[in-house]
């Protein structure tokens, strides 16, 4: 494993994030999820699927091609659906606080359904998290994908946790 694939795993914390998302059609359930994968430009990327706290500090940057192989912290939604005609959507929302200092919250949110809603709902999601924490919001960022099944189909979207501290980060 490369040094930077091992901070990412133990500890050193992300100072960025950008969002994917994507949508695709496979032979199977796994080939419409790695489709989507690909679709979002994070298809050659090892996803350590982290949960919902974006650390202190960081900040959203241009998204990024990651080297293949890379080990990245990532918080993302799917859905898959083997219904041809079906609509899907997949959203994450992140909610910046208005004190870097504290930590702020990643929502990840999947349905039956069009994007406009999955979107609205991880958006009040992340609203209401922040409120549980006490945190006032600077911020709230969202990102939503909608895909129509064709025959089995899948729906990503995701925060990637990204770069690390000394890498040329933000």
């Amino acid at each position: 494993m490369d040094g930077q694939g091992y901070k990412v795993l133990f500890g050193e914390r992300p100072t960025g994030f950008f969002m994917v998302g994507g949508a695709a059609d496979g032979y199977t359930s796994l080939n419409a999820f790695d489709a989507a994968l690909i679709d979002a430009g994070i298809g050659d990327v090892n996803l350590v699927k982290v949960t919902s706290i974006l650390p202190p500090g960081c900040a959203e940057i241009a998204s990024t091609t990651l080297p293949g192989g890379t080990i990245a912290p990532v918080a993302y939604a799917y859905i898959i659906s083997d219904i041809p005609g079906e609509v899907i959507s997949a959203a994450v929302g992140a909610a910046l606080p208005l004190d870097p200092s504290k930590p702020g919250l990643i929502m990840e949110y999947s349905a039956r359904g069009h994007k406009k809603d999955a979107e609205e709902i991880v958006r009040t999601m992340a609203v209401k998290g922040m409120r549980i924490r006490e945190r006032d919001i600077r911020e709230i960022k969202s990102l939503a994908v909608e895909h129509k099944v064709q025959t089995i189909g899948a729906a990503l979207a995701a925060v990637v946790l990204w770069p690390l501290r000394g890498s040329g980060g933000c």
